[in-house]
């Protein structure tokens, strides 16, 4: 089989590896698509080298087909389409004994942790394997996971029908929890500056604004008669961001804290003070934000394959890195497997 193994920083080596039977408790699967997203370029970057190290294999954005099931699992079966949740936590923290899991305080992630799904065969728990509908494409498929990040982001805000949402951030997650937003049946404005990703999110129906030439704290206030938005999605990670994100939200507003910021910024506090304003931080995703996920693709009410704007062979991998982190017209970047992997 093929793996894709990160050497050092931009360094990426392809490699023909054993295939290894799967262990008790684990499910082999033939990796269709594998998506490449932030985390895989900060590790591409060479910035998280001190927790993946050299030998890795990353990856862990994906769809595939069940190619092997080993001992002690049940109630599989071989060539059937399935997805990865790729999260273990240790059941014994304090955030696993609260029922908050996903940000279990020893988390092991796969692609990070441990090997990921750039592998043309990847041998995972049984436990984090989801199943597919028959008739959801595996190209649309491999988007179910960041399409969970948003499930999770926008059910951590609490959005209701009829609520004002702002997103700051047009990347994949940003418009992605705008079209969450809206099939809960939240208005939605979403702020991003370049022209590509807001062509993109109007492919969702996500109507998306350039804040160099629109005043969105004015045209919120203008829709909700001076009130201000209920909710603000911080995903740009910018400075900027976080200014409209706070100034734009109404009284007891709630601002999200998607995106990870390298660096600490300033918040107008005052304003927090004033208008009585919440924050809060979102992260990963539960299993029921991944099932959810799967039912807004498999359904079509979020057309998260939009996003998809290339797709390569394993051997294209560094060109597709290259793609991703060139900041042009492109948004998620795929892999596939399929052809020419085995």
């Amino acid at each position: 089989m093929k793996a894709v193994v990160y050497r050092r920083a931009r360094t990426l080596d392809i490699e023909e590896r054993p295939e290894q039977a799967p262990r008790h408790g684990e499910l082999s699967i033939a990796i269709a698509y594998t998506g490449i997203c932030g985390t895989d370029l900060h590790i591409y970057h060479g910035d998280m080298d001190a927790r993946v190290g050299a030998e890795a294999v990353i990856g862990h954005e994906m769809s595939g087909r069940i190619a092997e099931i080993g001992p002690g699992v049940t109630g599989w079966s071989v060539g059937q389409p399935v997805t990865v949740m790729p999260t273990r936590s240790c059941g014994r923290c304090a955030a696993c004994l609260r029922q908050h899991s996903h940000i279990c305080h020893a988390m092991q992630f796969l692609g990070i942790d441990s090997p990921g799904a750039m592998q043309s065969r990847w041998n995972v728990p049984a436990d984090l394997v989801l199943p597919l509908p028959a008739d959801l494409p595996l190209m649309h498929a491999a988007l179910i996971e960041p399409t969970a990040v948003a499930v999770h982001d926008v059910r951590r805000a609490n959005v209701d029908i009829d609520d004002q949402v702002v997103v700051t951030g047009g990347g994949p997650v940003g418009v992605l929890i705008a079209a969450v937003a809206q099939r809960r049946g939240a208005r939605v404005v979403l702020v991003e500056p370049d022209a590509f990703r807001r062509q993109v999110a109007a492919e969702l129906d996500v109507e998306a604004f350039d804040p160099a030439t629109t005043d969105v704290v004015a045209l919120v206030n203008e829709r909700t008669m001076g009130a201000g938005a209920d909710v603000a999605f911080e995903v740009s990670g910018s400075a900027a961001g976080v200014t409209t994100a706070v100034d734009v939200l109404t009284t007891r507003g709630r601002l999200v804290m998607v995106a990870i910021h390298p660096q600490p910024r300033t918040v107008n506090l005052h304003r927090f003070f004033w208008r009585e304003l919440e924050l809060f931080g979102a992260r990963l995703y539960q299993r029921e934000d991944m099932t959810e996920a799967i039912r807004l693709i498999a359904t079509g009410e979020v057309a998260a394959h939009r996003l998809i704007s290339r797709v390569g062979p394993v051997d294209t991998v560094t060109e597709a890195f290259a793609a991703l982190e060139s900041g042009g017209s492109v948004m998620k970047v795929l892999i596939d497997w399929q052809e020419g992997a085995r």
